[in-house]
């Protein structure tokens, strides 16, 4: 079938072309997984011979890959600003679109010691990302799938953050605390009749991470209105939500007593985020 790694990915995307826009690049991610090396590898020794063992576990990647199964659930991993996140089928993989949540909330006035939650969390990509570049930061990262607070952890601890406390809370269920100067949350808000849900990386991960009632907007307008509560005086909420859901989130959020109110774009400029401020005090 093939001996050199420059040959296996000519088999492979052969094999990939008719079912993923990035045929090669699949290729490659799933080779470079097998046989542990750096992409650089694959163009420097293109005739390196590839052993009978990898050849049998990069087919059954291929294989997996044909059927549709999403490349971060083949490899266990996604990248996600810049930072390496272990991935499994019970939670959301992580989105680059998501990235500029991660930049809204950095770029806000925020102490040295800010609280901060993020709701929601899966793979813990956001409150990880967030303590990365802010140390001092006091993140909390909660989510209701017991599974999913255990791969947070695993990927807290992977990349030695632990200054993030990860816990399992129903939203703000098992949240104790009500000075949080930032919250942050990418929760579901795609309506449950979308069509796009039985195509593509979605129909591998969990529904409910996915879908929410009231055509997409019952978990962005829960945390809105529970958010008050939990906000220190000028604290900021932030949430991700669809590119056409922009005007309903800010006019909600405007209704529930939120100043400067404002949307982002990401970096396909499409409506990707929406930020509000709980007023201060007198």
């Amino acid at each position: 079938m093939y001996q050199t790694l420059a040959e296996a990915l000519q088999w492979a995307s052969s094999q990939l072309v008719e079912i993923s826009d990035t045929a090669k690049l699949d290729a490659e991610v799933m080779l470079l997984h097998v046989i542990h090396k750096p992409r650089s590898y694959l163009y420097t020794w293109p005739d390196e011979r590839i052993t009978s063992e990898q050849s049998a576990a990069f087919q059954q990647m291929v294989a997996r890959r044909a059927i549709g199964t999403p490349i971060a659930h083949i490899v266990g991993e996604r990248e996600f600003w810049s930072l390496p996140f272990m991935v499994n089928p019970t939670t959301l993989i992580p989105r680059p679109d998501t990235e500029i949540l991660v930049e809204t909330a950095l770029n806000l006035p925020l102490a040295q010691n800010a609280k901060v939650l993020d709701l929601g969390t899966g793979t813990g990509a956001i409150a990880l990302s967030l303590a990365f570049e802010r140390s001092t930061w006091q993140i909390t990262a909660v989510d209701k799938v017991i599974e999913a607070v255990a791969l947070a952890k695993a990927n807290r601890d992977n990349l030695k953050l632990p200054q993030v406390e990860v816990l399992q809370s129903d939203w703000f269920d098992a949240v104790n605390q009500y000075d949080f100067n930032l919250i942050v949350s990418n929760p579901p808000y795609i309506d449950e009749e979308d069509e796009h849900l039985s195509q593509g990386d979605v129909r591998f991960e969990p529904q409910s991470a996915l879908t929410a009632a009231e055509h997409g907007y019952a978990d962005l307008f829960h945390i809105a209105q529970s958010a008050r509560d939990y906000l220190a005086p000028g604290g900021y909420l932030l949430l991700e939500h669809g590119f056409e859901q922009a005007i309903t989130v800010r006019n909600k959020m405007i209704e529930l007593g939120y100043e400067s109110v404002s949307t982002v774009r990401d970096f396909g400029s499409n409506d990707r985020c929406t930020l509000g401020r709980w007023p201060r005090q007198g």
